[in-house]
């Protein structure tokens, strides 16, 4: 803008009387945000307002021969810095430097102060800045690093999933960044995914659940005015990100009933908590891709799902469009298509090119100004939101809890409730502290295992530099009792250069020796870190030397412990019936191996529950909500054969230290009308000797409908603490539209019937007097 700056801040700061006719104004406060934006809108031009729409990373602002190739340690550029908010106006900028490691918050307070300072100058608008902090603020030295989403989903426990992110809103503001894109709100259920491990797990109402408590957790409650202790999210990555190939950013045929069915809810959950921002899938979707869909963003997302946001596309994808996608004849053809659709912010990553085609594009008329101002409305009243025109940067120094202890507790928490005990052959865990133990396998003392992707670098590969004051699942056991009687040979070890699945050559020989001196084997398998891309999978099943390694053990006749760290189910089929126990830990964060030492000996009493189906072969990939055809016995014509649902272990399945039973199971309405709640109840007693969390699930099964109906489906959980002895009665109500589902229009309705409801062993039906229909059907078409 070419104006002074006070005239700048005259302009934030002075109410004017112009009415956003295009926002819905729900309060004063909405009310005057709209009007600020508006005299913005009203003095800048057409570079500015593209400006704004456009996201670079901040390796093209820093010191170096290119943004690949960053000075260590990393420096702006000043020049650079001119010429992205002189002469391009830009918007936003996120991401690390090129040299993709986690700096402290001096650092970051520093630089982003800077950008700030020069955005102001030039612009008269301060910069959004974004980072991706998904269990924890990834880039930033001595943050707080949880369970991955998929350990958190493992909890059953929203208020720990509020309360961590929570503490990742405030460590991310204490780095001077207020933008987060989190949640990852796409669905686990296929274990080939690479970003499985990013998601909540396979259940719908679950990611719901969890959807709901990270963007409050995030935002606070407030979502009109978000405080300096919060951060806006960007629930991602919107929508049906799978692929049916199993890997990263491949195609996806769905049809819309079943896209309504699955995926929409969880993000219709973040929407209607007040998620301020959305980050487009990468995928393609029915031939189309996500990022050039107007059915998909406008009409789906704004129109029928009411996301009134700022949309952002992922990393380079409006140039996905021409050079991957070859659905945009040149990039500026890529730019029209992917602003006509809906975007109203590119993450360019790398260029200005953006800036240069959609000018041109709106002075040849192709794309109308008013298009702009829509977008730049959103950019702005995030930002003001954000109270970014009052606290343009904010401070480590104002965040003292940073890092803190009682933070890292949070942590340890969480990890405790997300390790899942999944067998436990005659109860022979907890192990006795005065045992001698042999820890062995790739995982058993590293960091960047239990730590995964986007911890501290994008593939999670420098965790062990940056975690080195946390301890290994072989430091923690040491820690718990002591290094005399423990014994570590790894047997088969990552090669941890950045190649991501090659392992060096065995010595299995050297651990089987080692296992005759000892007691118990802790064999610690699973996987190297990895995200996007460099995850996708040839084989589900754990590698050769894995496998081979755990057989040669079990030989030993020694009994083996198999601690599973690994981002997604990798098939154990063929050794696992040797295993005398087996505990999952899935990515559990910096305080994975002391929580982890903590169930092994009895310390803290295992509570988590699998938050997805755990295959047992490569042809047998199910959810638990699959399709009744998917579980025959035999033929009509009296061939019998094996039924086709082979899983290792249920959705579900997480085993105690004490025994649950359940009883008294109650529905105090077995008939309701469309309009009526049913309440059902059961008592609960811990009949063991030490305390002991339970969740309790409840699930309904649909009889018959016009669509072939899900085996059951969970339609409410809670995790309850019981002390030895001691009963709760625990009680959910549910409606018809907790019985609906997706018809064949594109309607959630429930249909009159019978329908099973059922918790723990206890199942008893209901019936639904009439048809009801929530909503009209949708007119999205894919």
């Amino acid at each position: 803008m070419k104006k002074t700056l006070f005239l700048n801040l005259l302009i934030i700061f002075t109410l004017g009387f112009v009415s956003c006719v295009n926002q819905v104004e729900k309060n004063p406060h909405d009310r005057a945000i709209n009007q600020k934006v508006e005299k913005i809108l009203s003095h800048m031009s057409l570079q500015e307002k593209v400006g704004q729409m456009t996201q670079i990373t901040l390796s093209v602002l820093t010191k170096g021969p290119d943004a690949f190739t960053t000075t260590w340690p990393a420096e702006l550029d000043s020049n650079k810095v001119k010429v992205a908010f002189e002469k391009y106006k830009i918007g936003s900028v996120l991401n690390t430097d090129g040299n993709n490691e986690a700096h402290t918050t001096t650092w970051w307070n520093k630089n982003i102060s800077f950008l700030q300072k020069q955005a102001i100058e030039k612009t008269g608008i301060p910069v959004l800045y974004g980072i991706d902090a998904i269990h924890g603020t990834t880039y930033t030295a001595g943050a707080t690093l949880f369970p991955q989403q998929i350990g958190q989903g493992a909890t059953f426990n929203p208020s720990l999933v509020k309360k961590l992110n929570e503490i990742c809103a405030y460590e991310t503001r204490a780095s001077g960044i207020p933008w987060n894109f989190s949640p990852v709100l796409d669905m686990g259920r296929d274990p080939r995914d690479p970003r499985m491990w990013e998601t909540y797990g396979e259940d719908v109402y679950e990611n719901s659940v969890m959807a709901t408590a990270a963007v409050i957790g995030l935002q606070g409650k407030n979502s009109n005015a978000i405080d300096k202790y919060h951060v806006a999210a960007c629930m991602k990555h919107f929508i049906a990100y799978n692929s049916n190939s199993g890997k990263d950013r491949n195609p996806l045929t769905m049809s819309a009933r079943d896209l309504f069915e699955r995926d929409v809810p969880d993000f219709q959950a973040a929407v209607d908590a007040g998620d301020k921002s959305v980050m487009i899938s990468s995928g393609i979707l029915n031939g189309i891709p996500v990022h050039s869909s107007k059915a998909v963003l406008t009409d789906l997302l704004r129109n029928e799902m009411g996301f009134q946001g700022l949309i952002v596309t992922d990393w380079a994808d409006i140039e996905n469009l021409h050079n991957r996608d070859k659905v945009a004849i040149t990039q500026k053809e890529a730019v029209r298509m992917a602003i006509d659709a809906g975007i109203d912010m590119s993450m360019v990553p790398y260029n200005y090119k953006f800036c240069d085609y959609l000018i041109q594009l709106v002075k040849e008329g192709k794309i109308s100004e008013s298009r702009i101002d829509a977008s730049v409305r959103r950019i702005l009243k995030l930002k003001f939101e954000l109270g970014l025109f009052e606290s343009p940067v904010t401070y480590a120094k104002d965040y003292p809890a940073f890092g803190s202890k009682s933070f890292e507790a949070e942590a340890l928490k969480t990890a405790r409730e997300s390790i899942t005990l999944l067998k436990n052959q005659n109860n022979i865990l907890p192990l006795k502290k005065n045992a001698k133990v042999l820890v062995c396998g790739p995982n058993a003392n590293s960091m960047r295992t239990l730590n995964g992707g986007w911890s501290y670098s994008w593939q999670g590969e420098k965790a062990d530099q940056f975690a080195s004051n946390y301890n290994t699942i072989l430091e923690a056991i040491r820690t718990k009792i002591g290094k005399k009687n423990i014994k570590y040979v790894p047997g088969v070890t990552y090669k941890m250069d950045g190649k991501y699945y090659e392992e060096n050559k065995p010595d299995i020989a050297t651990a089987v020796k080692a296992a005759k001196s000892v007691d118990y084997v802790v064999l610690c398998l699973g996987e190297n870190s990895y995200t996007e891309k460099p995850g996708d999978l040839v084989d589900l099943y754990l590698s050769d030397n894995q496998t081979q390694l755990a057989l040669a053990l079990a030989k030993t006749h020694k009994p083996v412990i198999l601690v599973l760290n690994e981002g997604r189910p990798r098939l154990i089929s063929k050794f696992e019936p040797k295993m005398k126990a087996v505990i999952q830990t899935y990515l559990p964060g910096n305080f994975g191996g002391d929580a982890l030492a903590d169930i092994l000996f009895g310390d803290v009493n295992p509570s988590g529950k699998l938050p997805y189906t755990y295959p047992k072969y490569p042809n047998s990939l199910n959810t638990y909500d699959f399709k009744p055809s998917e579980k025959q016995s035999k033929q009509t014509n009296g061939y019998n054969y094996a039924g086709t649902i082979q899983e290792q272990y249920s959705f579900g399945t997480g085993l105690s230290y004490t025994t649950f039973n359940y009883d008294h199971f109650k529905i105090n309405k077995d008939t309701i009308n469309p309009n009526e709640k049913t309440k059902v109840s059961i008592e609960v007693t811990n009949t063991g000797k030490r305390e002991g969390k339970e969740v309790v699930m409840l699930y309904s099964s649909d009889e018959y409908a016009s669509i072939t109906p899900d085996n059951k489906r969970l339609r409410r959980f809670l995790k309850i603490d019981l002390k030895p002895g001691e009963s709760k009665t625990v009680s959910f109500e549910i409606d018809a539209k907790d019985l609906s589902f997706i018809n064949r229009n594109n309607q959630r309705v429930a249909e009159a019937g019978d329908f099973v409801l059922s918790i723990n062993k206890f199942h008893s039906k209901i019936y639904l007097t009439g048809d009801v229909a929530f909503g009209k059907p949708s007119k999205v078409r894919m």
